[in-house]
């Protein structure tokens, strides 16, 4: 897929990290179903001829060459002949391997620091493999924009976010502070709160509300952020950095499986951005996408309901989600209003 010409403008420090170490339990049995066979979901394709990893390369290579977009995954993944075929493809040193899965927290810092190594004033597209994202070129277009917004202000971390259009319980949510002014959907605002997986009756009033769906596909700048983490977390910063100086090396593989063998588990979203917000507030800013569909594919019922809003006719091992109450138009109003300064109220 071409890459348009964003050069320029980015000065060549824009990078993309894709998070693909995951192992998929959920939708095990699932995939097992559709293609016969166990592969993390990641390397599945749902519906047509590419895996969700093999659309998300396609998508950040709108923006990002191929050479500087990094790939975590596990050790383990290597075992499916399906994975190795789908990575093999990708630029030499591009391909990052984790011992074993330890949660998003060291799944995103490993990688963090061998793009930090190789390019120390980076900023980082950080993209999730298991999205589906419909309007491709709209959805980079934003990552585009939370970039040169972390150009100027290096010390912000973007998250993107779209509208909440039910209430989903599985999803995070995303409340931004209302600053002032009316609202714009393409205006970045510093996030106020965030709600993880809230119970049927908060999601229906965050949904409503205007709150936002929290994609997890954020842009920083690689040291703001490695900084931010050794404040929060001395220790673990420095068992990281203890691997800095053999990365690209012989030694790093053990190095690495010595870091990991009695690594606690920690989740990215929970331990590291809801403390940043609660330590760091004035660093998180969100960037919400109108007009973007966008769907986080960590179970059955999430895949059958996005193909079903599409009206796609897939043929697929999933039972068809309960129906739920469609507040596009609420959210819609909310924000004309600028209701939303209420929202950190809520719960």
């Amino acid at each position: 897929m071409a890459m348009l010409d964003h050069e320029n403008h980015l000065n060549g420090s824009l990078w993309g990290l894709v998070l693909a170490a995951g192992d998929g339990k959920r939708l095990g049995g699932y995939v097992r179903e559709l293609k016969g066979t166990a592969l993390p979901k990641q390397y599945v394709n749902v519906i047509g001829r590419r895996s969700m990893l093999e659309h998300t390369f396609d998508r950040a290579e709108r923006l990002i060459p191929a050479s500087r977009i990094l790939t975590i995954v596990s050790q383990d993944h290597l075992r499916h002949t399906e994975a190795r075929k789908q990575l093999a493809s990708r630029p030499a040193g591009t391909v990052i391997l984790q011992p074993e899965n330890k949660e998003t927290g060291p799944g995103i810092l490993l990688p963090l620091m061998h793009l930090y190594k190789r390019c120390p004033e980076a900023v980082v597209a950080l993209f999730p493999s298991d999205h589906f994202i419909l309007e491709e070129e709209r959805f980079m277009n934003h990552v585009e924009l939370a970039a040169q917004a972390v150009e100027r202000n290096p010390d912000r971390i973007m998250l993107l976010a779209t509208e909440a259009t039910r209430p989903e319980t599985e999803y995070g949510y995303v409340v931004p502070y209302d600053e002032g002014g009316q609202l714009s959907f393409w205006g970045a605002r510093r996030v106020a709160h965030f709600a993880e997986k809230p119970d049927p009756d908060r999601a229906l009033r965050l949904a409503a509300a205007g709150a936002l769906w929290n994609t997890m596909i954020m842009v920083f700048k690689a040291k703001n952020l490695l900084n931010l983490t050794k404040t929060l977390y001395p220790d673990l910063y420095q068992r990281f950095y203890r691997i800095f100086d053999v990365l690209g090396e012989s030694k790093e593989k053990a190095r690495v499986k010595d870091l990991y063998r009695d690594l606690k588990p920690l989740n990215f979203s929970k331990d590291i951005m809801q403390r940043l917000l609660a330590e760091f507030s004035w660093t998180v800013y969100v960037l919400p996408m109108l007009n973007v569909f966008w769907s986080d594919w960590g179970s059955p019922q999430r895949i059958s309901h996005a193909l079903q809003a599409l009206g796609i006719n897939a043929q697929l091992p999933a039972r068809a989600p309960q129906e739920t109450v469609n507040v596009r138009q609420a959210n819609k109003r909310v924000w004309a209003s600028g209701a939303v300064a209420a929202l950190p109220q809520l719960g």
